[in-house]
């Protein structure tokens, strides 16, 4: 399920950029993914049965889903407007170490020197990746994708301790009910009360067909994501999402003909070591 939904959250970001040249906003296209969620899980869990009841003890993960929900909607999808899909995706694939250090901590005890000696590795991938031509990034982007990759380490969290109390399609829907008034605000006050995305003349097809294929990969892709979390801990989970740069790099390339430099291939490979090596350092601690 982490390696499916990783795969399916790989089309999100570069088609919302796509979306975004052909004159679709990116808040739209989170508009547009948020309901298709909502309508798509709701529907599901409504024909299934399924309760929307949140349990009490499942309120303190509900809440904090809301708001690293919130970040990761509207800040990744912002970021693809200000840096390119691949830098943006090698800033927020921070989020993997971020649960690497963050897992025993919430386990209560200190994380350890390897731990420590990972994510610092890591983070050197992404100083070489954003490499020494700094000021000719957009801050913007660069800010955007790291809050992103915030809000994502605490959905693994939020998600996990939430799922053993309800259903994956339910709490979903919920989640983004949750988040839908944040992002309709957010739509008015940054971009216009006129949906770009309904104006055909506009945006033509591929624009249409670019907000579409967003919203479908991210319903299966956050529902296969909440549902691996209901199998296996945040720790567990995580490392199987390092699926989805690969996927993003492929489509950046195939659909948007964008590609990585040398010093971002090269801090992309120190990334991946380190967060190989976090995989290997969690099964040896899990045995």
């Amino acid at each position: 399920m982490a390696l499916c939904g990783a795969s399916a959250y790989g089309a999100v970001p570069v088609y919302a950029k796509l979306a975004f040249l052909n004159s679709v906003p990116a808040l739209e296209t989170v508009l547009a993914r948020t309901l298709a969620i909502i309508f798509a899980l709701g529907g599901a869990a409504y024909l299934f049965k399924q309760s929307f009841k949140i349990p009490r003890a499942a309120w303190k993960g509900f809440g904090l889903q809301v708001v690293a929900t919130a970040a990761v909607s509207l800040c990744y999808m912002a970021s693809v407007q200000f840096i390119p899909v691949p830098l943006s995706v090698i800033i927020f694939y921070t989020f993997p170490i971020m649960i690497l250090l963050a897992a025993p901590l919430a386990e209560g005890h200190a994380p350890s020197w390897q731990r420590f000696g990972v994510a610092g590795l890591a983070f050197f991938g992404l100083a070489i990746a954003i490499g020494p031509r700094f000021e000719s990034l957009d801050i913007r982007g660069i800010l955007l994708a790291v809050a992103a990759a915030v809000g994502c380490a605490t959905q693994f969290f939020a998600g996990r301790f939430a799922a053993k109390h309800i259903e994956a399609a339910p709490y979903a829907s919920m989640v983004h009910i949750a988040i839908l008034p944040i992002v309709v605000l957010a739509l008015w006050y940054f971009a216009s009360t006129d949906m770009v995305v309904l104006n055909q003349d506009q945006v033509g097809p591929n624009g249409v067909l670019s907000v579409t294929v967003v919203s479908v990969a991210y319903v299966f892709g956050f529902f296969l994501h909440m549902s691996a979390l209901r199998a296996a801990p945040a720790s567990v989970v995580a490392p199987y999402f390092n699926m989805e740069p690969i996927i993003v790099t492929a489509l950046a390339m195939f659909v948007l003909g964008e590609t990585l430099s040398t010093n971002q291939l090269i801090g992309s490979l120190v990334m991946v070591i380190a967060l190989l090596a976090g995989g290997v350092l969690e099964r040896k601690q899990e045995t």
